[in-house]
């Protein structure tokens, strides 16, 4: 075949170190459209970023030139740099070492959208801890939770 064509759609879910609420409020908006325009600028294209202060989820479609550990490594490290020197916080912002990494099908893409939107309502309810157990006992993925938290 002479052409390669790839859509994988995938959510991705990380949170700040120690999942300690420092992502400024304020600011939250303004951190997601950092990290869609990461995305976009590396020829991924961003669906829904959103989140809390202490976490932040990521709908896009994976370019088929990049890998998944280099999009995560790019978002981490621009946004956490950008958050420090926009923020004053003097480079004490830093997110978690890992990740968790979903494959979300086509007929599923708007269904995670709104799961996206809802996050700080859905956080009244259910902690970040318990928000992540259930996506990876969902998509199938053990765990062993002596290693998951950093």
């Amino acid at each position: 075949m002479p052409q390669s064509l790839s859509k994988l759609y995938i959510h991705l879910v990380f949170s700040t170190k120690g999942r300690t609420d420092t992502l400024p409020k304020a600011h939250l908006m303004e951190v997601h459209a950092y990290m869609a325009q990461i995305l976009n600028s590396n020829n991924c294209k961003a669906i829904s970023v959103g989140g809390t202060s202490n976490h932040v989820h990521l709908l896009f479609i994976l370019s088929r030139t990049n890998s998944l550990a280099d999009i995560v490594r790019l978002i981490k490290s621009n946004s956490a740099k950008w958050i420090n020197e926009h923020n004053g916080l003097l480079n004490q912002f830093c997110w978690q070492d890992g990740y968790g990494a979903f494959s979300v099908s086509q007929s599923q893409v708007q269904k995670v959208v709104d799961y996206i939107k809802n996050q700080e309502t859905h956080h009244y309810k259910k902690s970040f801890m318990e928000e992540y157990k259930q996506l990876l006992d969902a998509h199938g993925i053990g765990y062993d939770e002596k290693y998951m938290w950093d």
